[in-house]
């Protein structure tokens, strides 16, 4: 099955709540991947929450251009009970 982000939203801090379409759900901690020229820019708490569900790309990106490979977001989760 190739994974896509259905749904996505902030938490807090560096965290986002994450639905994928093999209907897989919880929350990722991304602040230990905010590194780097694209990422780095995203340690601004305003511009990490600023992410979206791109519809065509089907996972979180940002305006800066940044973006999560579904399968890395799928791979790290911690699924909620």
């Amino acid at each position: 099955m190739i994974l896509h982000v259905k749904e996505a939203k902030y938490l807090h801090d560096y965290v986002i709540w994450v639905r994928f379409n093999d209907d897989i759900e919880g929350e990722i901690y991304l602040e230990n991947e905010l590194e780097g020229e694209i990422f780095g820019s995203l340690k601004d708490k305003k511009k990490f929450q600023s992410f979206k569900v791109d519809p065509i790309l089907q996972t979180i990106v940002w305006e800066n251009g940044a973006d999560i490979a579904p399968e890395f977001l799928h791979e790290n989760l911690k699924i909620l009970a």
